[in-house]
């Protein structure tokens, strides 16, 4: 089977209540252009890759204020991720270690 890849990019920009919609960098004015660039090369910048069709509509759906399913599978799967499949000895006794720890405190702050 032969694989088709099509390549495209959009640039949004946002200035006060106005939002324009670009094919490319290149095409956005000039004056916009170098405020971009500034704003997205800073620490706080990244880079967004959509890879398909429903990638395109969450971003559409953004844009239109609608809501998103998006950060609630970002936090399942981040919980996913932290918590252990199975849990060992060694995570109870983590788990009762913390706790411990809060008991004392807590006894220590209410001794008379």
């Amino acid at each position: 089977m032969e694989r088709v890849t099509h390549k495209t990019s959009t640039v949004v920009v946002s200035v006060g209540d106005r939002t324009r919609v670009y094919r490319s960098v290149g095409d956005v004015p000039p004056a916009l252009r170098k405020k971009l660039l500034e704003a997205t090369s800073g620490a706080n910048s990244a880079t967004i890759l959509i890879a398909d069709e429903n990638g395109r509509k969450e971003i559409v759906r953004s844009l239109q204020g609608q809501g998103s399913s998006l950060e609630a599978k970002l936090l399942d799967s981040a919980i996913g991720r932290a918590l252990p499949a199975k849990w060992t000895w060694r995570h109870w006794a983590e788990v009762g270690l913390v706790a411990g720890i809060g008991l004392c405190l807590w006894a220590l702050s209410n001794w008379k």
